[in-house]
């Protein structure tokens, strides 16, 4: 059995890659190629072309980047023509995967997309699309089943697999013992896994620390970024604040242990947040343009997937393009200062985490991965 996994961003690369050892245990003889990153290189996966270290955000930088996308595409049809997968297996990242799926399709290849869109909260149009390009789709939040069946999409829910792996993380004890020693109250910055994200938050980001920094004296501000580049442009301007402030590559899951609460760029890390019980100001800075295509497309009622899972604003959340630093530091300054209310959060972040946050969702998509792609080939074969 041969299988196409195609991931486009760091969070996909992760569940690529604990889908791949998924499917591996329960199919040894399971051949993976693909498009994806270095944890899918890692669990087994023949990279075709390392997309993960291509992942663009925002209109311009997308069109600048369509010649690429297009030979990706053409590299794309020469694989399914040459090494024919029996299905092809897209993860998120769904502006290039709806044109890699009418590939797929041109071939008569099944497709199976993990962690799909969301496409209740943006675009909701595109449920059209997914229904035609799509023979499964695997769902990580319990209400998109029902939203997409009702639309006569074969979906099935499987649970989100970033929870798959939390369970797997283990932490640095020496450096969460280091950190311990030292005096104040820690407060996380995470400013999103995209370098783009980053760009264009690190400002806010910075500025709510200050705030909070100038009425609570006794804190000190560490921050997670994905990779060492990012480290570095985000140490460029933090260390023009004079602030008390460390900026780590690879920490997140330490930062977050170790944090009081936390201000954080939208994505999955409000997964990881959830998980660990950490109240967060969640935040989504952008630009004009994109500002007047949320306005025009957004049908959700929350960004944060955290509210989502609660059904409620648990996590104060902005969107905007505007500046809040004054609202983010007034939220951390309320949390600092008043212990009930901010017991309040974590109590109602462990009840919502005993509620969703249940491992397992890689072994259940490799498991109908495996179901769809048999009864492919057992029809072929009665044909």
């Amino acid at each position: 059995m041969r299988l196409f996994v195609s991931a486009g961003e760091p969070s996909g690369d992760l569940h690529g890659a604990n889908l791949i050892r998924a499917l591996q245990e329960y199919h040894p003889g399971v051949e993976v190629l693909g498009f994806g990153g270095d944890e899918m290189q890692k669990a087994g996966c023949r990279l075709v072309y390392p997309l993960c270290n291509f992942a663009v955000l925002g209109l311009s930088r997308v069109l600048a980047s369509l010649p690429q996308f297009v030979r990706l595409l053409a590299l794309a049809d020469h694989t399914f023509k040459t090494q024919r997968p029996d299905a092809l297996v897209m993860i998120d990242f769904p502006g290039f995967h709806w044109w890699l799926a009418r590939r797929a399709r041109a071939h008569r290849i099944p497709v199976i997309y993990f962690v799909p869109p969301q496409i209740w909260g943006w675009a909701t149009w595109r449920h059209h699309k997914m229904r035609r390009l799509c023979d499964e789709v695997l769902c990580c939040l319990p209400f998109e089943e029902t939203w997409l069946r009702a639309r006569k999409i074969n979906a099935r829910y499987i649970g989100h697999p970033y929870f798959d792996e939390l369970r797997q993380q283990r932490l640095d004890g020496a450096f969460l013992a280091e950190q311990r020693g030292r005096p104040g109250t820690v407060i996380a910055l995470l400013p999103g896994s995209r370098t783009q994200e980053l760009q264009y938050n690190t400002g806010p980001l910075l500025r709510a620390a200050a705030l909070v920094h100038a009425r609570r004296p006794d804190v000190r501000f560490l921050t997670a970024c994905l990779k060492p580049h990012q480290r570095d442009l985000f140490a460029d301007q933090a260390r023009r604040t004079g602030l008390p402030i460390e900026i780590h590559a690879g920490r997140t899951a330490e930062i977050i242990q170790l944090a009081h609460s936390c201000m954080a760029v939208s994505g999955s890390v409000g997964l990881e947040l959830l998980y660990r019980g950490r109240p967060s100001v969640v935040i989504y800075h952008y630009s004009w343009l994109i500002a007047i295509l949320d306005r025009l497309l957004m049908r959700s009622p929350y960004i944060s997937l955290v509210n989502l899972l609660a059904g409620k604003r648990l996590f104060p959340e902005y969107r905007s393009v505007r500046c809040l630093s004054e609202v983010m530091a007034g939220h951390i300054l309320h949390w600092l200062n008043d212990r009930e209310a901010y017991e309040g959060v974590c109590g109602e972040l462990k009840a919502v985490r005993q509620r969703v946050a249940e491992p397992g969702a890689c072994e259940r998509a490799a498991r109908r991965i495996l179901e769809v792609v048999g009864a492919v080939v057992q029809k072929r074969r009665a044909a």
